[in-house]
């Protein structure tokens, strides 16, 4: 069962009426995160519904992003829309899955390159969802790229704005990337 905190120890800094909150004290496991939308749910032990767990709660308390499967213990409050986490006590990673060790999406996407090797920068992508999309500016097709493209080709994350080098094709539902790789500076071209 979840030990409830006193909402006299403990209020909310972060509201400007200083009003006490109710928290509770949970232990569960990171069900996924997402460092590009900003969030990401845990999973409680004691049988709850997901909490939600919010970048600015992982960075007020001195942590980054979080990987799928680590342990932690947060007090989380009661909001609008179910419970969201307050606090991270504490964290334990050594049940944490790192994104290139977790097993292959059995989609079998791929398609046969059409283009060269061009650079695209990523619109967006969800390693929870498995994939997002590419684009080589305004008023061209999206590109669809799929997580298990870059698995093949030995990534394990995309970041909205990065820039990478890919081979498309025609998909079932249109442009389709076939092979990713980093944008590598070329060499010569560097600034002193």
């Amino acid at each position: 069962m979840a030990d409830r905190v006193s909402s006299k120890e403990i209020t909310n800094r972060d509201d400007q009426s200083n009003d006490a909150v109710d928290l509770v004290e949970i232990t569960g496991v990171i069900k996924w995160f997402d460092v590009a939308k900003g969030f990401g749910f845990i999973v409680p032990d004691n049988g709850m519904q997901d909490v939600l767990l919010h970048v600015t709660c992982l960075r007020r308390d001195g942590y980054q992003t979080v990987l799928e499967g680590t342990r932690v213990v947060a007090l989380i409050q009661k909001r609008d829309r179910g419970y969201q986490a307050f606090r991270i006590l504490s964290m334990d990673q050594t049940t944490a899955v790192h994104p290139s060790h977790m097993p292959p999406v059995k989609t079998h996407v791929q398609v046969t390159p059409s283009s060269g090797l061009e650079r695209v920068l990523v619109k967006w992508f969800n390693r929870t969802k498995g994939f997002g999309f590419l684009t080589r500016g305004e008023g061209t097709e999206d590109i669809f790229i799929h997580m298990e493209t870059l698995r093949r080709f030995g990534l394990t994350e995309l970041r909205p704005g990065q820039v990478v080098l890919v081979r498309f094709g025609d998909g079932e539902k249109g442009l389709m990337a076939a092979e990713i790789h980093p944008d590598m500076p070329v060499p010569g071209n560097r600034a002193h």
